[in-house]
């Protein structure tokens, strides 16, 4: 099955009677514009160009007809996870995280990076109070550059995205 946009968002749009199948993303995968996978049944997807709002996030619906809805999940992985105690902690962990070019993602009060072990250690040292956890990373903070783990993307982010 080839998708060439999205159909909404399994928030707004009702489920009843529908068969939800899964199709399961890692964190990096949300923004390719191409890639091909197979949902939780099998049933192969391929997305190809999504010119308009290429992104994907956890709940997006790829497919939807009177008995099925192909639904993005994004599975968990290993983060690190800071909760800064005020501005200025935030400002000097994204500085640092920064310059390692890592990605990084806001949720609910909290900065999260892929794991990185030289990453975690190296914020544990300039004295942050890091964790790891599993999380869903879902909400990248958008900047004006292409994080060294993601360069081979076709994306170009153009857009910075204010945190309120």
């Amino acid at each position: 099955m080839i998708i060439e946009q999205k159909a909404g968002h399994i928030n707004n749009i009702e489920a009843a009677g529908r068969q939800v199948d899964w199709l399961e993303l890692e964190w990096f995968e949300l923004h390719k514009r191409i890639l091909r996978k197979h949902t939780r049944s099998g049933t192969e997807i391929v997305f190809r160009s999504l010119d308009k709002d290429p992104e994907f996030t956890d709940g997006d619906i790829l497919f939807a007809d009177g008995d099925k809805m192909i639904v993005v999940r994004v599975l968990p992985c290993d983060a690190i996870v800071l909760k800064p105690a005020g501005m200025l902690e935030m400002a000097s962990a994204c500085y640092e995280i920064g310059n390692k070019h890592a990605a990084l993602f806001y949720q609910e009060e909290e900065l999260l990076v892929p794991f990185d072990i030289p990453l975690y250690r190296s914020l544990q040292s300039f004295g942050f109070n890091v964790k790891q956890e599993q999380r869903q990373l879902i909400q990248r903070l958008r900047t004006t550059v292409t994080p060294h783990n993601l360069i081979n993307s076709n994306t170009i982010i153009t857009s910075v995205k204010s945190v309120s």
